[in-house]
């Protein structure tokens, strides 16, 4: 099994998710942990670095009250950031990491980002994916 999927693969675990899809071809993790409010997590492994990204919701219209909203928040993230698509319609978290120095602490720390993201902005995602 490739090395650097294998250290991911653990950190997952130890981190307590469930994987719900894995492919060491590839180098993908579905990831989930619903007391954190994460579902379907992506997690790239593609040496020199690790890919997180958590689809949150989609854009019915172009709208830059929402895409000001978002940017003022990426401000506060602490790491991270809200990103779109190739479609511009689809509103993704998005963390690259070095793999190369990674560590539990650093994944964790991105998880622990998304979930207080999810915490803390939630009335207004769901109310900017109903618009």
């Amino acid at each position: 099994m490739n090395e650097d999927f294998l250290k991911v693969k653990d950190y997952i675990l130890e981190l307590e998710y469930s994987i719900d899809h894995e492919s060491e071809e590839d180098n993908v993790f579905v990831i989930s942990k619903d007391s954190e409010g994460i579902h379907n997590l992506v997690i790239g492994v593609a040496d020199p670095i690790v890919v997180i990204e958590q689809f949150l919701f989609e854009l019915a219209a172009d709208d830059k009250d929402i895409y000001k909203s978002l940017l003022i928040k990426n401000r506060d993230i602490i790491h991270g950031a809200f990103v779109l698509d190739e479609s511009s319609k689809r509103v993704i978290f998005r963390d690259t990491l070095q793999l190369e120095n990674l560590d539990m602490n650093e994944l964790d720390g991105t998880l622990n980002s998304l979930s207080l993201l999810l915490g803390e902005y939630s009335d207004e995602i769901i109310a900017f994916s109903k618009k």
